[in-house]
């Protein structure tokens, strides 16, 4: 199975793998038979592993140029990845308005928003920034495919999950958590309420994005260095 229909065969199980669990109420019964962490472990292995599927398959279509790769353009993605691996470490399982990746056990407190007050959705803006990134130098058609739909993704659900946590909690729900914001990097009682979390998080996007950019060429097929 090769060319187009490989590639059309992963998006698919990659789409799939996303949408089933919502279906018939198969995650809440995954979760009660596996446990919440086991599941979710699974569930991301998984992800990432059809994810890889994904991106090598696109490799392997027929190549139909949209736009030449120029040198420069290898530097912004390899550049940006780091901080939107950082962005999703600091994101996942904290407490925050209705996001990807928050926490749904711990209550968000708006006047010690943590994570939150440097963005509310940061893992979906981690996607768009890794998406947007890469689909600059990958000016074939396939890719464009590829990294246009995952910086679509979260175009649509970032209004969608406001729009849910405004309907729950009307606009109280955004006290101190705004979509982007650079203000709590430069502040020091931010810093001394948060510095610890948010360095050993950050610590464990770096190492992770170090681990995804050696695995780059052997698992993608694609040399990662400008």
């Amino acid at each position: 199975m090769t060319g187009w229909i490989e590639f059309i065969v992963a998006m698919a199980a990659f789409m799939l793998g996303h949408l089933l669990p919502r279906v018939g109420g198969l995650r809440g019964n995954l979760i009660k038979c596996l446990g919440r962490r086991a599941y979710f472990a699974l569930y991301g292995l998984v992800s990432l592993v059809l994810l890889g599927w994904v991106i090598s398959a696109a490799g392997r279509t027929p190549y139909v140029e949209l736009w030449p790769q120029a040198p420069w353009m290898r530097w912004v993605p390899f550049a940006a990845t780091p901080i939107a691996f950082v962005l999703a470490a600091c994101g996942l399982g904290v407490a925050l308005p209705d996001s990807l990746g928050a926490s749904r056990k711990r209550k968000y407190d708006p006047t010690h928003p943590g994570f939150a007050a440097v963005s509310r959705h940061p893992v979906l803006l981690a996607l768009a920034l890794w998406a947007l990134t890469h689909l600059l130098p990958n000016g074939d058609l396939s890719y464009v495919l590829l990294f246009g739909l995952f910086a679509l993704f979260p175009l649509i659900a970032i209004p969608a999950f406001d729009r849910r946590a405004r309907n729950r909690d009307g606009q109280d729900a955004f006290v101190g958590a705004p979509i982007l914001s650079v203000r709590p990097v430069f502040d020091r009682a931010w810093w001394r309420q948060n510095a610890r979390p948010v360095l050993m998080r950050s610590a464990i996007g770096v190492l992770f994005w170090c681990v995804v950019l050696h695995l780059h060429a052997p698992v993608i097929g694609a040399w990662p260095f400008p």
